[in-house]
């Protein structure tokens, strides 16, 4: 008998994905450290059948990636185990919350669960990722979904928080992670959601490659930990100085070692290599889709922080770094000023020219704006014809003189018809006690000054 490990490409490919990280298989027949005198080893209650993670074999024996994690773990913190068989996982949670399990093995924290038991850090993270059959479109937002089934083993932390957060969805519990895969498989459910490692060793187990990664939900993410009833307080404890001592290089050759594909001799190599260069495939394109995932994402947020005619950030954007500059200024003392600008007369632009007229205007005063404030400077549109500016690091008089330079630079570019286009503008500069609405509204009042004054001038606020 030999085993072929999956090809070193893919296996990289996982890693970037963030899927990898376990324990050498050295630590499988290491024996654990014999506890204090007196103790009695801790019981233990795992899935009994959820590979690669976890399992139980014909003779009782905990296998798998949690079972080494775990092992090595409980030897470096001093901690003997005793597993206690159970018949499937929500019995393990019913042997847990009854007490006849002290620890709980590979589990993710969920409220539910907080009832009884506290955990350990993270000894293994792993993405959860949506399946579908291969000709299902790419899922960028799960929300958006409207009558589709989703099927998930029950009694899991994804069940739970996908009931929780998707109720768009109709979910169709399994008996495990095989059952949810197939109903995918079979069409007989839209998609499945499980982590990226449970699903490349199912898909390969078993050969279901009209299946695909169709998209990946932000901060869900599978956090695996040790669950310790909360009458055990010390054996959490001692466990986590365990989870810390296990390292990064452990964690990632386990899963190499468990994430493989075994092959028989005698068997035709040429079928096993096909099998792996569709796999391969299958890998690659999920990465492609991930990826493309991403970039949607960060093109969803850039355009709700971004006024879509000028480009410049929009109210949205400029409340949140404002907030965030307000907070720095006052922690530290630093200064902090605002610039609020209204483009002078700007309904007679509209009437006498049309309101594309109008919006070239805007944009042209976003382009001159830009170019005549720092780099440090915080440049939007607040609404209509008024755009705000943030000057960190900037007295009122500073924010003044950059204001009147912004008044000059616009009176001289911006013209149309032969006539100057002019702006008014109103300064504040954050004094003792301020809020953000303080601040804005004194900006607003020297706008205002400004405007019943004469139009085409600066006007500040003292603070």
């Amino acid at each position: 008998m030999g085993h072929m490990l999956w090809s070193h490409g893919a296996a990289r490919i996982l890693a970037l994905l963030g899927a990898l990280g376990a324990v050498s298989l050295a630590a499988r027949a290491t024996a654990a450290q014999a506890p204090p005198p007196g103790e009695p080893a801790a019981t233990v209650c795992v899935d009994p059948d959820w590979p690669p993670y976890d399992s139980l074999d014909a003779e009782g024996n905990h296998e798998g990636i949690g079972a080494d994690l775990l092992r090595l773990a409980a030897e470096r913190a001093g901690v003997a185990l005793t597993v206690v068989p159970t018949r499937d996982w929500n019995e393990s949670l019913a042997a847990s919350h009854a007490g006849r399990c002290d620890i709980l093995s590979f589990l993710n924290d969920t409220p539910q669960r907080r009832e009884w038991l506290v955990f350990t850090d993270p000894l293994f993270i792993d993405p959860n990722v949506v399946v579908t059959h291969e000709d299902h479109a790419f899922i960028p937002d799960l929300a958006a979904l409207t009558d589709e089934t989703m099927a998930l083993p029950e009694g899991t932390a994804i069940e739970e928080r996908v009931r929780q957060d998707f109720p768009n969805l109709r979910i169709v519990t399994t008996r495990d992670e095989a059952e949810a895969f197939a109903l995918v498989s079979k069409k007989k459910a839209d998609m499945t959601m499980r982590s990226l490692t449970v699903a490349v060793y199912t898909i390969k187990k078993e050969g279901w490659f009209n299946l695909k990664i169709a998209g990946q939900v932000p901060g869900y993410e599978n956090q695996l930990r040790l669950g310790i009833r909360k009458d055990k307080e010390a054996l959490r404890e001692r466990l986590d100085i365990g989870v810390h001592a296990v390292s990064a290089a452990e964690r990632a050759r386990i899963a190499n070692s468990h994430v493989a594909i075994k092959a028989q001799m005698g068997i035709d190599t040429s079928v096993v290599a096909k099998v792996i260069g569709v796999f391969s495939v299958i890998v690659l394109s999920n990465l492609f889709w991930i990826g493309k995932l991403r970039h949607a994402n960060r093109r969803l947020l850039t355009l709700s922080r971004t006024d879509s005619l000028t480009g410049l950030a929009n109210r949205a954007h400029l409340n949140e770094r404002f907030a965030r500059e307000l907070d720095r200024a006052t922690r530290y003392g630093r200064p902090l000023s605002l610039i609020m600008i209204d483009i002078d007369h700007f309904k007679r632009i509209n009437d006498a020219h049309g309101h594309l007229e109008g919006d070239r205007t805007l944009v042209a005063l976003a382009g001159l704006t830009r170019a005549n404030t720092r780099a440090t400077d915080i440049v939007g549109r607040w609404g209509g014809e008024e755009f705000l500016i943030l000057c960190p690091e900037t007295d009122l008089i500073e924010a003044r003189n950059l204001a009147e330079r912004l008044r000059q630079a616009i009176r001289k570019h911006l013209v149309l018809d032969g006539e100057p286009t002019t702006l008014s503008a109103g300064v504040a500069t954050l004094g003792p006690g301020d809020t953000q609405d303080s601040v804005l509204r004194r900006a607003d009042e020297a706008l205002y000054r400004a405007k019943n004054e004469g139009r085409d001038r600066v006007c500040t606020s003292p603070s």
